[in-house]
């Protein structure tokens, strides 16, 4: 039996490109052209694997599970759509003037940690921020996108998640309306996930959950894409009052 390998089929790509540098090789890859197909970048940031650390905070379902609140597939369906509205409402008019506008990303950030005055989702929000700050300055080779991860890391600001998001994705050049629908949906996944761990409900249920609330997150979209920073306000007060008792959980699983 002959060890020798097959040769190439044609446009295969070498084996030596494979093992450039060796296995756990120190050097880096050489950046690489995105492709001109937006699609894939969305699928790449929508994706659960796109590491920003989101998976670590329940958006206050951890909270609202253990006072009761989110009973089944009904309670949590409640839970989704307040929040889902929520997020329209008191984060997407930041993550689009930070679009709209990069520049006065410090203003806009400055400003959320103004109005975000509870603690535990502000400390989430500056959290979650810097992770998907450091992430993008890894992955994507922008100068604006590794300048705000630099500031973010030294702490020029709080870095808060919803201007970062904008800003970002603008460098990126991502359609405006797809930059909130990003975040809606990610948004909305973060809810699937947490209530899949927490026992809430299964991975089917929480699938059909999302699939759900596709409409909600149409109505959301088409009503809060056109707010600007001074029309954002919390619309489910009482979701946000049970997620600051985090911290006061005999057990958690997540960080808020």
């Amino acid at each position: 039996m002959s060890l020798t390998p097959p040769p190439l089929r044609s446009g295969s790509v070498p084996a030596r490109d494979f093992t450039h540098g060796g296995h756990g090789g120190s050097e880096a890859a050489p950046p690489t052209p995105p492709s001109r197909n937006p699609s894939w970048l969305l699928l790449q940031l929508a994706d659960s694997g796109f590491p920003t650390g989101g998976f670590a905070h329940s958006a206050g379902l951890e909270a609202a599970a253990q006072l009761g609140e989110t009973r089944g597939a009904e309670g949590l369906d409640r839970y989704a759509r307040a929040y889902l509205w929520n997020v329209g409402n008191a984060s997407l008019p930041f993550v689009a003037a930070a679009h709209d506008e990069p520049a006065a990303l410090a203003d806009l950030d400055a400003l959320v940690d103004a109005v975000l005055i509870g603690h535990v989702a502000n400390r989430a929000s500056r959290t979650q921020g810097r992770a998907f700050a450091a992430t993008c300055a890894h992955v994507f080779d922008v100068p604006a996108i590794a300048a705000q991860a630099d500031r973010a890391r030294a702490r020029e600001g709080p870095s808060h998640l919803a201007p970062l998001f904008g800003a970002t994705l603008a460098a990126l050049r991502v359609e405006r309306r797809e930059t909130l629908a990003l975040y809606l949906y990610i948004a909305l996944r973060g809810i699937a996930s947490a209530a899949v761990r927490l026992a809430v409900v299964g991975p089917h249920e929480a699938q059909r959950l999302q699939l759900r609330h596709g409409t909600t997150m149409d109505a959301v979209l088409a009503s809060c894409q056109e707010l600007r920073p001074h029309d954002a306000a919390t619309v489910a007060p009482v979701a946000d009052i049970i997620g600051q008792t985090h911290d006061r959980l005999y057990t958690r699983l997540f960080q808020s």
